[in-house]
């Protein structure tokens, strides 16, 4: 065990060397984590409509007051009266705004006649997010007119639906913690374990060790647990740092930090474990950074990091099965976001122990102990 230490403490050495590489490395999950948390977690608000009202009675002006009631109280949007809708339909297709309402003739006579009255909603549609806030806003515009003015009845013989929420409600930066977190610790895992290793062949450094009786087991078990220990610091200090930003309740209770400790080693060892094996027989150093976009995409958006893996193809959910990523992201999600125990993630966490094990084991058999 003393020669593998030696290995590991020599990559703590190096590691503490490089303050630069450090900051970076813990940095960079928390600006991503900010960003990312806050430009997609957000409502959409203050978008421009404009209001083409062709028929001028009580019931469009009725429609005309809801939506400034919208635009002065929810601020979806912003109502722009047109009196041509060429002109509108014009400032829509250049981007000045973002939809145009249409009150047609005769709207007011046939919502008296009972007679199917309409408006249309033109939007531009390039952007889904935009168009599905203004279709959801102003069919609530629609509802809310379409009330009876005598209020409902003391009793109703209709079925309702309430909607009950376990959990407080979830900003979208605390629904992205965890895979921020699962981010930071797959940082450090890139600069680790294998990668050190191939910078070593480069370098004739290698041969400083392979000419010692150390074992392919030692050498590798030495590469992993000095990868391990740099992840388990990043995982931890964005854990820390990122449940204040994220404004996760009660974040330093001592339970559900042990909790997150251990999804954070057997993640970190798994990540490193697996790194290994893809760059065991791997001699460019060029080659790990350049498959570090590959291996990002390949494995942090499939695991339900960023959107729920139920809006994934097939294809992309049989790889979601695999991924180590995804089991890290569920169980980070559990105890930081609904505060289980260790028996709800157990599933994750036996698996990102079989998968290191396997992962080592073939790295291992694959490690060349040659110069």
């Amino acid at each position: 065990m003393h020669r593998t230490w030696a290995i590991i403490e020599r990559e703590l050495r190096r590691f503490r060397r490089s303050p630069t590489l450090i900051v970076v490395s813990l940095v960079f999950p928390v600006v991503q984590l900010v960003v990312l948390g806050y430009a997609f977690g957000g409502n959409v608000k203050q978008l421009r409509v404009g209001v083409v009202d062709m028929d001028h009675g009580v019931p469009a002006v009725e429609i005309r007051e809801l939506c400034g009631a919208i635009a002065a109280n929810a601020r979806t949007f912003d109502t722009v009266m047109y009196d041509d809708q060429g002109r509108a339909m014009r400032d829509l297709r250049d981007g000045r705004i973002n939809g145009v309402l249409t009150i047609p003739p005769n709207f007011s006579r046939r919502v008296l006649q009972g007679n199917n009255p309409r408006v249309a909603l033109i939007e531009d549609n390039t952007d889904r997010f935009v168009s599905s806030a203004l279709a959801a806003s102003l069919g609530g515009v629609v509802s809310a007119f379409n009330q009876p003015a005598t209020g409902e009845p003391r009793l109703s013989s209709q079925a309702t639906l309430d909607v009950v929420e376990v959990y407080p409600y979830v900003p979208y930066i605390q629904y992205l913690l965890p895979g921020s977190i699962v981010m930071s610790i797959f940082m450090m895992v890139m600069i680790g374990g294998g990668i050190i290793f191939i910078d070593d062949k480069a370098r004739g450094l290698h041969e400083g060790y392979l000419v010692t009786p150390i074992t392919k087991l030692e050498l590798v078990a030495g590469f992993n647990l000095s990868g391990t220990i740099k992840a388990v610091i990043a995982g931890t200090v964005l854990m820390l740092v990122g449940s204040v930003i994220a404004g996760i309740p009660d974040p330093f209770a001592p339970l559900r930090l042990l909790r997150l400790f251990v999804v954070i080693l057997v993640t970190a060892f798994a990540l490193i474990s697996l790194m290994f094996l893809l760059m065991v027989r791997v001699n460019d150093p060029l080659v790990p950074r350049a498959t570090f976009g590959v291996l990002n995409t390949l494995l942090f958006f499939p695991s339900g990091a960023v959107y729920p893996q139920q809006g994934f193809p097939a294809w992309m959910q049989v790889i979601a099965v695999a991924d180590p990523f995804t089991y890290a992201v569920h169980a980070l999600k559990s105890v930081l976001l609904k505060d289980t125990g260790m028996s709800a993630i157990t599933t994750d966490i036996g698996y990102l122990v079989v998968f290191s094990a396997v992962a080592m084991t073939a790295a291992t058999m694959l490690f060349k102990r040659t110069l």
